[in-house]
């Protein structure tokens, strides 16, 4: 059986790691590099790297930052924030990482997806999805967002669900569900979005957005199906380790690297 992946995020604002509420009111949580090296000692089982102003601000990822937390972790790093072209994926994956993030840029033109996929490989690219609740929907609707890192987002018209099968179909290797709704909130995250995706393709789904304590990472597992989990602030502030959430997991029969 395939182990669970804990997956500690970093959220970078400024060449500092952030963390807000549903995308706003960021408050600083320390330095990546310094960071990152801590989760590695620590048993992360991968890394994700988020420079999350860059496609709001339409510039080009922290590169310098991206190569020196690279330099700092021997496990899986994902790196997202501004990519746009298929060049950018390359000096990407030439700074240290293993995975790319897409979001923006892949709703803007979907064919990004296909491109990088057939230059790299399916398991380079990685959706990151940024859905919020459509209120009063029933049944359960969610709508996809981009140039999240700018005060909450812009709406994108597009259903979860279908952009999720649709990027499957496309390429992409393996999806980061995010919910704006539960985001920073430490309320468990969206289980019912994460289980109609899991359910609904056939790639690796990776929890996140709204993890407070190792119980809600139990539910992301088991109630969501996703097969990681992706969490900040109770890494962040100490209220969890990476240790502990694992042992709980443990007890509970979960599958996890020890």
């Amino acid at each position: 059986m395939l182990t669970k992946r804990i997956i500690p995020c970093l959220d970078v604002k400024g060449g500092r790691v952030v963390k807000g509420v549903k995308f706003r009111a960021h408050r600083d949580a320390g330095d990546p590099v310094e960071l990152a090296a801590f989760y590695n000692n620590e048993g992360a089982d991968e890394l994700v790297f988020y420079d999350i102003t860059a496609s709001s601000e339409e510039r080009g990822i922290m590169r310098e930052v991206v190569e020196r937390t690279a330099n700092s972790v021997f496990i899986p790093l994902t790196v997202g924030g501004g990519l746009r072209t298929v060049e950018d994926i390359q000096r990407m994956l030439e700074s240290g990482a293993d995975k790319v993030s897409v979001n923006t840029a892949a709703v803007l033109d979907p064919t990004f997806i296909s491109r990088g996929a057939d230059r790299f490989g399916s398991q380079c690219i990685v959706l990151g999805m940024d859905a919020r609740r459509v209120p009063g929907a029933d049944p359960l609707r969610w709508e996809v967002f981009t140039h999240t890192g700018a005060d909450g987002g812009r709406p994108a018209s597009l259903d979860a669900i279908e952009w999720a099968v649709r990027a499957v179909e496309l390429g992409a290797g393996e999806i980061v569900v995010n919910s704006i709704d539960a985001d920073g909130t430490k309320s468990g995250y969206d289980v019912e979005l994460l289980r109609a995706i899991s359910e609904a393709v056939t790639v690796p789904v990776v929890a996140s957005g709204g993890a407070g304590t190792p119980e809600d990472l139990y539910q992301a597992l088991v109630a969501g199906k996703a097969d990681a989990v992706l969490a900040a602030s109770i890494f962040h502030y100490g209220e969890h380790s990476i240790h502990d959430v694992k042992e709980y997991l443990n007890r509970k029969n979960i599958p996890v690297r020890i």
